[in-house]
């Protein structure tokens, strides 16, 4: 069956799944770095918080991305 989705699309899938997920937990819970690991990197300024967030926004704009042009080559395919 040509027309199968590639195990490409479910990474990507599952990668701006997780990468979102991650976002909106930094966003929600801002001090889950310093209860985690103990540590505290940004002497609680945020800022390597905002960080994580703009990556793990950019990563799920980037795979959801990837995972819409598979989608739509195999809607091509099909066609």
């Amino acid at each position: 069956m040509r027309d199968r989705l590639r195990p490409r699309f479910w990474v990507e899938t599952v990668m701006a799944s997780a990468s979102f997920v991650f976002a909106v937990l930094t966003l929600l819970w801002r001090d889950w770095i310093e209860l985690t690991f103990r540590v505290d990197p940004d002497h609680h300024s945020g800022s390597l918080e905002m960080t994580i967030v703009l990556v793990a926004i950019a990563i799920t704009v980037v795979a959801a991305t990837l995972a819409r042009i598979e989608w739509r080559r195999r809607a091509a395919a099909a066609a």
